[in-house]
């Protein structure tokens, strides 16, 4: 009677962790995918060239623009750029810096665009309305490591990221105790988890200093 409690127990848990497995395996199998390729790209990053593309673009505010900034520079210190040169910014040159932070100086308002796969960067005379936008492209390569080390890529892509790291675990941790359940008819299992720990732990203690 004991042994068939315990051969349901185990028919129990092998059934839902199996379920668990599959579905956290589908989850993040693409992920898991593009962060085993980048974390190829980022450990080799020396020897994949890399022909970084820079674009610059230049124009100068209108005259009215130019004024509001004179006029409401002062209030907007530290703030975002003013509501008007943002939508001339999208309309006329294709770049949105809507909640962008800016740092803000006599002279200038500076804009950091950074983005994944290069950077970028616009600036705005606060005397002449003069305005200059660079935006560098590193290529695909650089764009996949960026999206591997969330460099960025705003709070969507973190969300995403922290969603998927749960779904890893949940991975990882039905994989574990799957390996339990079938470790009696397995004895190689133990051994090979262990060697798995112990290997990069030889490593770091003997290699990396």
């Amino acid at each position: 009677m004991a042994s068939g409690i315990d051969q349901g127990r185990r028919s129990f848990w092998l059934k839902h962790l199996h379920q668990w497995h599959w579905v956290s395996s589908a989850l993040c199998l693409i992920g898991m995918l593009l962060f085993a390729i980048t974390g190829i790209t980022l450990n080799n990053a020396r020897i994949i060239e890399a022909r970084p593309q820079v674009t610059t673009v230049e124009a100068t505010l209108p005259d009215a623009l130019l004024a509001q900034l004179a006029a409401d520079g002062d209030a907007a210190d530290g703030g975002e750029v003013p509501a008007g040169i943002a939508a001339w910014l999208r309309r006329d040159l294709s770049l949105d810096v809507t909640g962008r932070a800016v740092e803000w100086s006599d002279d200038e308002l500076y804009i950091a665009l950074p983005r994944p796969g290069g950077d970028g960067w616009a600036t705005i005379g606060r005397r002449d309305g003069a305005v200059l936008y660079e935006v560098t492209d590193r290529g695909l390569v650089s764009y996949l490591n960026d999206l591997h080390k969330g460099r960025g890529t705003g709070a969507v892509w973190s969300w995403f990221l922290d969603l998927f790291a749960v779904a890893c675990l949940v991975f990882c941790v039905t994989g574990l105790f799957l390996l339990h359940l079938h470790a009696g008819n397995r004895p190689a299992t133990w051994p090979l988890v262990g060697l798995g720990l112990v290997a990069p732990l030889l490593l770091l203690i003997l290699l990396i200093h």
